[in-house]
């Protein structure tokens, strides 16, 4: 039977807690003290749920019933219309989750769009189900270390330390706008598993003897260019070594950021907002008018295989390597920096500086202060070119001693 508001206001409280039932699953709870609570009463995926509406006569009967009717749509179209509640609680509450987010909208402006994903993505795994709607004031360490201890032990120590290092970061944005008081995430420090990391294998690894080195890098510059893969795989290979930027920012470089007249190719460096410059050798130069009739029109020099509107993925060349039977112990993407590094002190002698700045290094000068991304550019176009042509002596030297690869058929 349908309440009114005479039947509402006539009614007087009892001993226990009782209801008043309305309609299509109204009802109104009348408690000792006399307070007069609406719920709602719903099924979710064959689970009873309650909602509260608020109380009688701050809400009355009308729009009490009026805030059901809005409820039963949103559950007609298939949302919860409780988990609803829960998320537009969590956007205005100082819970982890919101702070969290807050931060990360904060900071990502000065990050690149690929890691500003890779955090969120990270926090959305291995944070936000277990602290996301914990008020963060009220974390204690022990139970940080037991989401971390879960990462843990999935065989993940390094993104455990990644995810202590994002929980001391938000704790600290939180103290910053008066949310927190101390951080946290300071009493686990040495409580996860200390994890070594390894150089990323590089082709001269294991040997100093630089006639050694070249001998390598010589035969793996002619596997390299007897691939026959796909043809945006192929000039990557071959500008890999050219340029030896971090292999994420070459599987990502856009056209847009290429100026293949003034010969430099300038992004912002992973991680950071800083611009980089990348002065372009010829050959580098022959390989980008090689790949553009074929990438040009796209937004990515190497666009993935299966869609122009992504760059290529970050195992495609290193599982074009493995095809060519190059270990992962012996070469990997990155390792073209190590041998530029190496090889460009010990063999050509460029100057410490120049090559700091073209690996994207920080660098500052006697007074402490960070060069400018312009600095030395034209010494750094003459470094490029010579190591350049360092490397086409190196492929095509009749005095290199081939290193058995096993190339592929």
């Amino acid at each position: 039977m349908a309440l009114t508001d005479t039947t509402i206001k006539n009614t007087k409280p009892a001993a226990k807690p009782f209801k008043l039932s309305d309609e299509k699953g109204i009802f109104l709870l009348i408690n000792p003290s006399g307070s007069k609570l609406w719920r709602l009463k719903y099924r979710w995926e064959g689970k009873e749920k309650l909602l509260a509406l608020g109380a009688y006569p701050d809400v009355s009967l009308k729009a009490a019933r009026t805030k059901r009717d809005e409820l039963r749509a949103q559950l007609a179209a298939g949302i919860d219309p409780g988990a609803v509640r829960k998320a537009e609680k969590l956007a205005t509450a100082d819970t982890f989750e919101a702070i969290a987010r807050e931060w990360h909208t904060t900071h990502s402006a000065k990050w690149s769009t690929g890691h500003a994903s890779d955090i969120l993505a990270r926090m959305e795994k291995n944070l936000f189900p277990w602290l996301g709607d914990r008020p963060l004031i009220e974390l204690k360490a022990p139970e940080i270390l037991a989401v971390l201890r879960r990462i843990e032990a999935r065989g993940a120590p390094i993104p455990a330390q990644r995810a202590l290092q994002y929980v001391g970061q938000i704790f600290r944005f939180a103290i910053a706008t008066g949310r927190a008081e101390r951080d946290t995430s300071a009493d686990l420090r040495g409580a996860l598993t200390t994890v070594k990391i390894k150089n990323r294998a590089s082709i001269i690894d294991g040997t100093n003897d630089n006639k050694m080195r070249e001998n390598r890098v010589g035969e793996l510059l002619r596997t390299l260019h007897g691939y026959e893969g796909t043809f945006t795989v192929v000039c990557a290979l071959r500008l890999a070594p050219l340029v030896f930027v971090r292999p994420g920012e070459l599987r990502q470089a856009q056209w847009c950021d290429i100026d293949l007249e003034a010969a430099q190719w300038r992004y912002h460096v992973s991680k950071t907002d800083i611009q980089h410059i990348v002065p372009l050798s010829r050959q580098a130069l022959a390989i980008l008018h090689e790949i553009q009739p074929l990438t040009g029109h796209t937004r990515y020099v190497f666009p993935s295989a299966r869609s122009n509107d992504r760059p290529m993925s970050d195992n495609a060349l290193l599982a074009a390597m493995r095809r060519m039977n190059i270990p992962k112990e012996e070469m990997t993407g990155h390792g073209w920096r190590a041998v530029f590094r190496t090889l460009g002190d010990e063999v050509l002698g460029f100057r410490v500086e120049h090559m700091e700045h073209q690996l994207a290094h920080a660098v500052k000068d006697a007074n402490g202060t960070a060069y400018n991304r312009t600095a030395h550019i034209s010494e750094r176009t003459k470094m490029m070119q010579t190591w350049a042509d360092y490397l086409d002596g190196l492929r095509e030297g009749s005095n290199i001693v081939h290193i058995n690869f096993d190339k592929a058929a």
